[in-house]
């Protein structure tokens, strides 16, 4: 059996893991390292402070997260396919690596903020 996700460190682990996923799969990569051109070293500290606050309410994230995603859209259209390719990396990570009641949580807010935020770019290219 698997732990669950715990704390901190967990999370780096799992944020880690999945980037390594996605940066492997050249239908989304290019949206990290060629239109948002992320420093990867700087970009997982402010996602575990984010997954962090979701998962154990923290408060250590203070970002819009909106805002840096309408802003990549603008400049190349996220699509419905990068959601679903970026939701099954996110699910494939949690389940190699954790099972429990936190690791089921963040996949299911991981889907909550991947439908919105679809929803919002939509409203964004709709005018």
């Amino acid at each position: 059996m698997k732990n669950d996700i715990q704390n901190r460190e967990d999370l780096m682990q799992l944020v880690t893991l999945f980037y390594d996923k996605l940066l492997a799969d050249p239908s989304i990569a290019y949206l990290f390292t060629d239109v948002a051109k992320i420093h990867l070293e700087e970009h997982l500290p402010v996602l575990v402070d984010f997954w962090e606050g979701v998962l154990f309410q923290t408060g250590n994230y203070r970002r819009n997260t909106l805002q840096p995603h309408l802003d990549l859209h603008a400049k190349s259209s996220i699509t419905a396919a990068h959601f679903e390719t970026w939701l099954r990396y996110f699910n494939a990570s949690v389940d190699e690596l954790f099972e429990g009641d936190v690791a089921f949580r963040a996949k299911e807010r991981a889907l909550s903020i991947a439908t919105v935020m679809k929803i919002k770019l939509v409203q964004q290219s709709q005018g």
